[in-house]
This record gives C-alpha cells, sequence and structure tokens, in this order.
C-alpha cells in the first residue's frame, strides 16, 4: 500500500469560525480545508475552529477532548493508495444537542467578535424548511420551542438568530453564514430560515438581519461514508488508533460565494473555487451526482445490494446512472464554458465504484422526504416543462415510494429513517390493498411534491407503473423493459 502522511505542525491559533454539525462530511471536508490554510500560514491568521454538535452525540465531543481536539482523516484513492493527514483546525468543540451542558457557551462563542463566519452541515431537515414551499415550518415543535425560548434554542435557525440579537444589542457588526449542505440555493434558504425566525421574534431584528448579514451559497462535494468497525480495523492496520478518525475518498470539491463582509481565509490558495455564482456547480451536483446516488441507493436497498460500490459494479444500475445523468439531469443544466459534463459523469461513475470505501446504500436513503425536490423534482419539472422524458427519475420515486414501507422486495425489514417516516408508516397501512391509491397518496404529499407534479400525468403514470413493475418484477426486470413501462 502507497501511504502519504500529512501531520499537523503549528501551534495555537484563534477561533474565527463557528460551525454547527461535528459530523464525519465536517471533519472530512471543511476542517480539511482550514487545515491546509492554516498550515500554510504557520497557524497566525485567527481561522481556527469551534465545531458544535447541535444533536445528539456527546460521545464525539468526549472523544476529541481527550484527543486535544486532533484527529486523523484517511483519503483513499483506492485501496492501494492512502494519504493520512492529522487535523488540529478544530480548536474547540462542544455538545449544544438536547440537556447538552453547552449551549450557552455557543452563543457566547457566536457572538464572539472574533468570530466572523458561522458555517453549518445539519443536513436538509437541520433547516426546518418545507420541501416543497421553502418556508419555515413555524408549527414544528422544535421551531415552537425557539420561539417560547429564544435565549436557549435548540435549532440551527434558532442559535442563528439568537446570536446574530445578542451582537446587534451590543453593536457587534454580523457573522457571515455560509451553508455547506446539499440544498439548491442553499445560502438563500438559510437566510429564508433565519429571517422568517426573526421575523417571528423582532421585525426590527429582521430587518437588521436582511440588511447587514450575507448568506453566501456553496456546493461541497466529497464522499464520507459512516465509520464501520472494518474502517477503524484499516486505520490500526496503518498505526492509527483515533476514535474520532473518519475514512473517505481522496476526490474534493468546495465552490463557495464570495461574499464575505468581515472577511474570509484566502482559501482559494487551498482548494476552494471562490466564484461569484455557485447556483450552477450546486445544480450539476445535485441532478447528477446526489441524484446518481438516491437512484442507484433506493434501487440497490430494495435488491439487496448493501453499498454503493456494489450497486454500481452491476452493469444494469450503471447504464440506468450513465442514461439518467445524459438524457434527463444534464438538458437542465446551463453550465459555465468549458464544462465538461461527459467527462463529470464519467469521473463519478469512477467514484461511486471506489470500492475501499463502503458507503451503505441505506445510509444515502436515509431523509428522502428531505432530498427529492432537489436532487430529482426540480430537474423533472424542467424536462417535462422541455418536452422531455423522465423515465429513471419516476422509477426512483416509484423505489423511494416502495423503500419507505421498510423492507426490501425480498422480506428483509429495515429501518426507515426520515422525519415522515410515522406519515409514510400509515400511508402504506391505509393503502396496502390498492397501487394506485398509494402511490397517489404518496404524490399527494404538498410538503414534497408540487402539485404541477402530483397533477402531471406524464409524471404520475410512469411512477405508478415503475411501481407495480418493482412490486411484480423486481428491481432486475424493471431495468430491462424500463422504457416500456406507463407505454
Amino acid at each position: 500500500m502507497a501511504l502519504d502522511t500529512v501531520p499537523s505542525n503549528y501551534g495555537q491559533v484563534d477561533i474565527g469560525i463557528v460551525h454547527l454539525g461535528l459530523g464525519a462530511f465536517h471533519r472530512a471536508h471543511q476542517a480539511v480545508y482550514l487545515e491546509r490554510h492554516l498550515a500554510r500560514h504557520g497557524g497566525s491568521g485567527g481561522w481556527g475552529i469551534c465545531s458544535a454538535n447541535i444533536r445528539s452525540n456527546w460521545r464525539l465531543v468526549e472523544q476529541l477532548r481527550a484527543q486535544g481536539q486532533r484527529y486523523h482523516v484517511a483519503e483513499y484513492a483506492d485501496r492501494e493508495h492512502v494519504t493520512l493527514r492529522e487535523i488540529a483546525a478544530i480548536r474547540e468543540t462542544l455538545y449544544a444537542g438536547e440537556d447538552g451542558p453547552d449551549r450557552e457557551a455557543l452563543l457566547v462563542r457566536m457572538s464572539d467578535p472574533k468570530v466572523r463566519i458561522v458555517t453549518l452541515t445539519v443536513t436538509e431537515k437541520g433547516y426546518y424548511l418545507n420541501p416543497a414551499e421553502g418556508t419555515l415550518m413555524t408549527d414544528d415543535p422544535a421551531i415552537a420551542h425557539d420561539l417560547d425560548n429564544p435565549d436557549s434554542p435548540c435549532t440551527a435557525p434558532g442559535m442563528l438568530v439568537e446570536a446574530l440579537a445578542r451582537r446587534h444589542r451590543a453593536g457587534i457588526p454580523p457573522f457571515t453564514v455560509l451553508s455547506c449542505d446539499n440544498m439548491p440555493d442553499n445560502g438563500k434558504r438559510t437566510r429564508q430560515a433565519v429571517i422568517d425566525l426573526a421575523c417571528q421574534r423582532d421585525a426590527v431584528l429582521a430587518e437588521w438581519i436582511a440588511a447587514n448579514v450575507a448568506f453566501p451559497s456553496s456546493m461541497v462535494d466529497r464522499i464520507v461514508p459512516a465509520m464501520t468497525e472494518q474502517d477503524f480495523a484499516r486505520l490500526a492496520e496503518l498505526g492509527i488508533d483515533d476514535t474520532a478518525a473518519v475514512v473517505c475518498e481522496a476526490f474534493s470539491q468546495w465552490v463557495v460565494e464570495d461574499d464575505f463582509p468581515q472577511g474570509r481565509p484566502d482559501w482559494e490558495h487551498d482548494g476552494v473555487e471562490m466564484v461569484s455564482d455557485v447556483a450552477p456547480f450546486e445544480a450539476m451536483k445535485l441532478r447528477m451526482l446526489n441524484g446518481s446516488h438516491s437512484l442507484l441507493a433506493y434501487l440497490g436497498a430494495l435488491d439487496g445490494v448493501e453499498t454503493v460500490a456494489d450497486a454500481v459494479s452491476r452493469p444494469d444500475i450503471a447504464a440506468l446512472l450513465t442514461r439518467y445523468m445524459q438524457d434527463e439531469a444534464i438538458p437542465t443544466l446551463s453550465m459555465p464554458a468549458g464544462t465538461d459534463l461527459t467527462d463529470y459523469t464519467e469521473r463519478l461513475l469512477a467514484r461511486f465504484g471506489n470500492d475501499s470505501l463502503r458507503h451503505r446504500t441505506h445510509q444515502i436513503a436515509m431523509d428522502g422526504s428531505q432530498k427529492l425536490p432537489q436532487r430529482w423534482l426540480n430537474g423533472a419539472q424542467s424536462r417535462l416543462a422541455a418536452g422531455g422524458g423522465i423515465a429513471c427519475t419516476a422509477l426512483g420515486v416509484a423505489a423511494w415510494i416502495r423503500y419507505t414501507r421498510g423492507g426490501d422486495l425480498h422480506g428483509q425489514p429495515h429501518t426507515v429513517d426520515d422525519p415522515m417516516a410515522e406519515t409514510f408508516a400509515e400511508l402504506h397501512r391505509r393503502h396496502a390493498g390498492s397501487d394506485d391509491a398509494l402511490v397517489a397518496a404518496f404524490l399527494g404529499l404538498e410538503s414534497i411534491f408540487p402539485s404541477t407534479l402530483a397533477s402531471d400525468e406524464r409524471f404520475t403514470r410512469p411512477v405508478l407503473a415503475a411501481y407495480r413493475s418493482l412490486e411484480a418484477r423486481g428491481v432486475a426486470a424493471t431495468l430491462d423493459n424500463l422504457d416500456s413501462l406507463a407505454l
């Protein structure tokens, strides 16, 4: 095995960035870019990170604190080539989840004038936006809690609003809010959530945020599977005993809209692409990479396929992904001159086939209700408006509906990890005897499906036909006869 090691070799550094969402992706992506930046500057510049878990992982915070906030990232190009990085860019970790002891400490840190950027990886559901309409779900219990307890919020929007309110009262300039989640227009959507919540609290505060806070958009790309015992065993073979370590692919990309009124790291020298408009890159990644990921995840999981690499090794699934990207995703994109989307397609398939990563199909299948609109439905609307076909997307939607039953096509049960899991279970119970009624009920979920799609037979008919085919014939036979569905 070819092993490259990159140690961390700088000293103390001030904290200038607070990050909400201390998950594996943050540790393998943004923190790595900041590590490069700090190493290049010898630790100077004041751009250390305070990373906070705002959900339910106190153990990770304890692990990182016990290790002096240092951990390792293993970047696998393939089974034989790995780069091992030591990361020390995270200078402080906090736990502000339910009953977490550090919620006030996090708000104090976010209110510190030295903090000029707050970044987020809280997943789509962490913004509490209606997936179909994009407005804040003010009736959600967590948002209701933040409105009743503004000085002790439990959601990311609530924490942003409270910290900005404290800075406003103290006359401190606001931080820039940078979303790093897989959402189209993630900056605009974050702004929507924050201002909607602020409006419920204080109109003057909302006006100040709207006039003074920058919410640049970004596109992030790196495959970071959940850690397994096998991953820790591989690291042990490399001499690494690190409970906070992360394994990921070698490829990494970060495209950021350059709008930081209070300053930012000069991280364009560390591989970050600073652009004036990130929207084309967002759409490319969401519809091609994430859309393909979801397609193979639901079909693979229904057929008992455990990992992404296993799924893409099947010729029928690989052919489906190629067709989806070429026929349904690429025609909806408008990219800057020189962007080679055919090459991007080929590189995505190669990345999916990296069998050094054990990226589980069920991990990708999580939170489908939050992911479908941006990964598939927006593109499907564009295709239909242009008179194009959506056979692959319709199959994906059908596979998702079948997946939400909680078992694969071979009778093996699985957990449906989704904010709407109870709603899905009730729909499956209520319509167990009718595929037509079940599919219609799912497509009638206004929080997911725009009414223009739910009422369009060019969409509903192939979804129903694909669902029936999956139930009657399975995945392989459905893929073999995809063109004949709904005719």
